[in-house]
């Protein structure tokens, strides 16, 4: 038997159709699940981009069952790779106010105790009772300036504009399985389990993942425009474990209705759970879809990050520190239609350096006799 599949898979994966990749020893392979089969498509889309481009989900060469799991020198991957990697953050009330914290506590999670009680009593109710946009949350905006309370996170949370930002370079993720980075200079530090939407050129989504969309409290916490030193660092994206594509039995409903489950496990027998329940986002994943693509082109794709609730404030050691991750951590980011992405946690600095990019990845390609197909 080869690398296991159903353990990362949802119940239901006999029902559903799964497009995933997997490292051969001659490169990258495309692969589907359905009825039951694992085949390889890479003959007739050498890429997932293409795949979901042209629609081409069927045909190519029988792997066999399912439950036979990958070859056996096979290895799991990330399930995208020429799509763009987009990000919309502060899209839930909860994570809001967490935000804020973060500026007020200048990145310090000591401070963070007090500032959360004082905000969640005087902000909390507002923001989860307005739509963004809507004059009632503009209403609410010119009270919480009057009151000095306003935040530039507050503004994309209530605000006509929602935050889209580039979380990863093209072919940077990582799959199931893999070690996940944090920059080694981080002392305040979440895992963020979200749900990653796949679209087309046109915007069109096409199916779902699961994505950690590892945050930096410290360094965003001390100003916004650290964002992209806080968000793109080396393995500190994992996407995966296979996009679900939509059909009549999984849709855009099953993402607004999804539970997103979080379990840390660390070496020091600390656990923490947690939830991100896609009921609670302030803002509908296709209008997050639509602001993505306003004023941008993606003509390989791209995919998008909806953003989270979950926002940890568990103590891990002293009391009032607040949760921080920990070299060899597990994080396991479960949801009942999409199974599940498993990653351990070490420094960007120690993690697998990025070295296939897309030069190297068409060479590889080019010798195989598939860029044709890409």
């Amino acid at each position: 038997m080869g690398l296991s599949l159903t353990a990362c898979l949802p119940q239901d994966y006999a029902e559903g159709v799964f497009v995933g990749r997997a490292q051969g020893s001659d490169g990258p392979h495309v692969i589907v699940l359905r009825d039951g089969r694992i085949t390889d498509i890479t003959g007739l889309a050498s890429t997932v981009s293409g795949a979901v481009a042209r629609r081409v989900f069927s045909g190519g060469d029988d792997l066999g069952p399912i439950e036979g799991g990958l070859p056996h020198d096979w290895a799991l991957l990330s399930p995208i790779d020429l799509q763009c990697v987009k990000a919309c953050g502060v899209t839930f009330a909860v994570s809001a106010i967490e935000r804020v914290i973060e500026e007020r506590a200048r990145g310090d999670a000591s401070a963070a105790v007090a500032i959360r009680q004082g905000l969640e009593e005087t902000v909390g109710a507002g923001i989860r009772a307005v739509v963004p946009g809507s004059e009632e949350a503009m209403a609410l905006k010119a009270a919480l300036i009057e009151q000095g309370m306003w935040s530039q996170y507050l503004e994309v949370a209530i605000g006509p504009d929602a935050e889209v930002f580039s979380k990863s370079p093209v072919l940077s993720t990582v799959g199931h399985g893999a070690l996940i980075g944090v920059r080694s200079d981080s002392s305040w530090n979440n895992p963020e389990p979200e749900v990653v939407l796949v679209c087309d050129a046109a915007g069109e989504v096409v199916g779902a993942t699961l994505g950690n969309d590892v945050n930096l409290r410290d360094f965003e916490g001390r100003s916004a425009l650290l964002l992209s030193k806080a968000k793109d660092n080396t393995a500190s994206c994992a996407i995966g474990p296979f996009i679900r594509l939509f059909d009549d039995r999984f849709g855009i409903d099953d993402v607004r209705g999804a539970e997103v489950e979080l379990v840390v496990e660390g070496t020091d027998n600390f656990r923490m759970e947690g939830t991100n329940r896609m009921t609670e986002i302030s803002r509908d994943p296709l209008e997050l879809v639509r602001q993505t693509m306003s004023e941008h082109s993606y003509p390989d794709g791209f995919v998008l990050f909806c953003g989270t609730l979950f926002a940890p404030v568990q103590d891990r050691d002293e009391p009032g520190s607040g949760f921080t991750h920990k070299v060899g951590d597990v994080v396991t980011i479960r949801s009942e239609r999409l199974g599940a992405l498993t990653n351990t946690v070490t420094t960007s600095r120690d993690a697998p350096k990025w070295t296939v990019g897309i030069a190297e990845f068409m060479r590889n390609l080019a010798a195989r006799g598939l860029v044709e197909k890409a």
